[in-house]
Parts: structure tokens; sequence; C-alpha cells
């Protein structure tokens, strides 16, 4: 497990730490090629949120910016609040290839076992209660995982705060 993804995964909220670390952990030694789990989002302040929110709405995204979309794509429907992540409940990964090369690519079997290693990790993924955004029927967002049982951002955003900022669940 590389550096960045140990960074982000401490940051996530402590309920949910270990298991993170377990199921990368696992990713890692079931994908016996070239690809590794990095975590590339993690805990998103507020702050953070409200700039993806922006991006494609009141901020150019150059991203799919044409002469007919001078504002590019939007990044993400949900404000400040109105994120798994925020709560630190949510992840998104990528497989980096050969230690070096990002990839998002769901297709790729690198290890030559005959099953996609991006879909060997959404099988260990949900092993541990974690649902894909993969599945999600409106919008899919491939790389996000969440908690399930800790999906309602409503709920999360009227529950106290510890002394560090972690919502605290009774």
């Amino acid at each position: 497990m590389d550096t960045f993804t140990q960074n982000r995964i401490a940051k996530l909220h402590p309920l949910v730490r270990e298991e993170v670390t377990k199921i990368i952990q696992e990713c890692d030694t079931t994908l016996t090629g070239k690809a590794k789990v990095r975590v590339t989002q993690g805990l998103r302040t507020f702050t953070e949120q409200e700039d993806l929110y922006s991006l494609g709405r009141t901020k150019v995204n150059t991203n799919g910016k044409t002469t007919r979309k001078p504002m590019g794509n939007k990044v993400t429907n949900a404000k400040a609040g109105q994120s798994i992540h925020n709560y630190g409940f949510a992840i998104d990964i990528c497989l980096i290839i050969d230690n070096k090369e990002a990839s998002w690519d769901t297709a790729k079997d690198w290890d030559n076992d005959k099953i996609a290693d991006w879909y060997e990790c959404v099988k260990i993924f949900a092993k541990y209660g974690w649902e894909w955004g993969g599945n999600w029927k409106i919008f899919k967002d491939l790389p996000h995982f969440d908690k399930k049982g800790f999906g309602s951002w409503r709920k999360l955003s009227k529950l106290k705060q510890d002394k560090e900022g972690y919502v605290i669940l009774l």
C-alpha cells in the first residue's frame, strides 16, 4: 500500500479506517499482476466539496470545455455536506500500474486471471459491506465506494461531532 493511500485512509472516519486498510491489502494481494489500489479521495472537507461543486457551474473546468459548453463538465451534484465523503465514509480509487501509471480502466485484466482487476476489487469491497458507485441507477461513479449504513448525508449532517470533527454515531 502506497503512502498516498495510507495518508488518505488516516483521515477517514475512525470507524472505517481499519476496515479500509484490510480491503486495500486484500485487493492488492488478489491483484497478483501489475495493478495495486490507490485511494485517490477519502475525507473531503466542506470547502473542497464546494470547490468541486463549482466546477462547470461558476468555475471553468477545462475538462469538457467547448464553445458549446464554455464552463466545461460538472464534477459533482453534491454541495458541501451532501457527500458521504464529507463525513469520512466514502473513498474513490484508481489502480496504479507498475507503481507509476494511474488507471480507471474497469475492463483490464493485468493479472491475466480472466477477471477484470477492477471487478475483483468491487467484489472485495462488497464482501465488507461497501456500496460501489458503479451500481447506482441514475449516475454511475465508477471510482466511488461508500460504507453501507452510513449513506444518508441528511442523517449524518444532523449528528454531533467529536473534538476532531468526526460525526458521533450512537
